[in-house]
């Protein structure tokens, strides 16, 4: 039986280099969780939460799954909200979905792949409701990557309407939700411009960015 022993090794490596350098580091980190952040972000292998924001463990709460969706029958994803802002009291909620998804891109072609249909059927609903701007691009590339930045805007939308955050925000806690996306092909991240902080304002920061989109900008 395989026991994965090479990877063991390298987390002794790693956690003899993070000692080296900073002997107090995981006594530090064992003693308290206090992130200013959620990240809600896509499963994919190549987009490591805490590295390409430069954050180290303990400084980022993150919740993964396939194409970055938030729904609100998700149990699981709701429970990762209500602990990050009821609990931790972070200050950001961050969707960040990324280019090239491949979630995405199977929702599009309507591919089959068996359980995994009925979660990109969210997806799928998107790219109904806006079928006019994925249209609008010229190659399947790009109708992918426009369908990226339309699910992270609505997810971000789906966040701001969940009791957790509608409560939060009205016992005034200071907290905001950003939309932001990922690009594998630079490392680079961009800012949708659908960042909220409050119910009153999150509709017509949605409706400006799916505006641009429409254009298409961004």
């Amino acid at each position: 039986m395989k026991t994965l022993q090479h990877l063991l090794e390298k987390n002794e490596r790693w956690s003899a280099t993070v000692n080296k350098n900073d002997p107090a580091f995981f006594h530090r980190l064992s003693q308290q969780q206090s992130p200013e952040y959620l990240w809600i972000g896509c499963s994919d292998s190549r987009v490591p939460a805490n590295e390409i924001v430069g954050l180290l463990p303990g400084e980022l709460f993150v919740h993964r799954n396939v194409a970055n969706v938030v729904v609100h029958t998700d149990l699981n994803c709701l429970s990762v909200i209500q602990y990050a802002v009821d609990v931790l009291k972070v200050k950001h909620i961050i969707v960040c979905g990324h280019y090239g998804c491949g979630g995405v891109h199977a929702a599009l072609q309507k591919r089959r792949f068996g359980l995994i249909d009925n979660w990109l059927r969210h997806i799928q609903d998107i790219h109904h409701t806006h079928q006019q701007i994925v249209a609008g691009e010229k190659n399947v590339h790009d109708q992918v990557d426009r369908l990226c930045e339309l699910n992270v805007i609505e997810q971000v939308i789906n966040v701001c309407e969940t009791t957790i955050v509608q409560d939060a925000w009205t016992r005034g806690q200071s907290l905001h939700v950003h939309g932001w996306i990922y690009g594998l092909k630079d490392g680079l991240i961009r800012d949708l411009g659908v960042s909220t902080n409050n119910a009153d304002e999150m509709f017509p920061i949605h409706d400006a960015a799916i505006s641009l989109l429409s254009k298409g900008k961004h």
